[in-house]
């Protein structure tokens, strides 16, 4: 039950290939709803431009955050995913990978990254990702599987370090651990590198 976010395309990648398949296509988007709480986009895309209607649609929906990169950047991550949808529908995205690469990382962002409900979150939007009739079934075995083990606690020659953890201003998510001797005398912070599958991982060690 691996998630593996770089085997989901890009939308820029699906917008290239449109273009080259459909050289003289049209494409326009149009906000149904806006407010302080979240954009409703919808993507039209057109053969040509005397299409009276549309070849294929799309729709998105992005929720404004307090943080993160929906704090100021909900409407165009809306809009990229309504284009990304509306060129799945006409058929050009790869078979059972039918959400882009931006929609499956929204996906991931209602709990903290790295934590074991992120890892739940990421298992189980995996298997809604795929082109399938019956429902996912995963026992308490699989479940427990999914959920990594949080990183162990790392020490220094002055002790056990100090876990730092949160969202960086740009969005990026942060964690790892700093030394806690006074400043001119810490040892070099490790900071964890984070998986497709959103758990935290030390590269200098386990």
């Amino acid at each position: 039950m691996a998630f593996d976010l770089s085997q989901y395309e890009t939308v820029d990648g699906r917008l290239h290939k449109w273009w080259k398949e459909i050289p003289d296509g049209k494409l326009e988007t149009e906000i149904i709803e806006a407010s302080q709480s979240r954009f409703i986009v919808i993507c039209k895309l057109y053969r040509t431009e005397a299409d009276p209607k549309p070849y294929s649609t799309g729709i998105a929906s992005e929720t404004v955050s307090d943080r993160g990169v929906n704090a100021n950047f909900a409407l165009p991550n809306c809009e990229t995913s309504a284009i990304g949808r509306a060129i799945s529908n006409a058929g050009l995205s790869p078979k059972g990978k039918r959400p882009s690469r931006e929609e499956m990382t929204s996906v991931a962002s209602y709990s903290p990254a790295g934590s074991r409900a992120r890892a739940v979150e990421n298992v189980l939007r995996a298997s809604f990702a795929e082109d399938k009739k019956e429902p996912t079934v995963w026992s308490v075995g699989d479940a427990v599987e999914a959920i990594p083990l949080p990183p162990k606690q790392q020490e220094c020659k002055h002790g056990a370090m100090i876990l730092k953890e949160g969202t960086a201003k740009t969005g990026k998510p942060y964690y790892g651990y700093v030394c806690s001797a006074p400043k001119d005398e810490q040892c070099d912070a490790r900071w964890h590198k984070l998986t497709a599958a959103g758990s935290w991982y030390w590269d200098g060690g386990e």
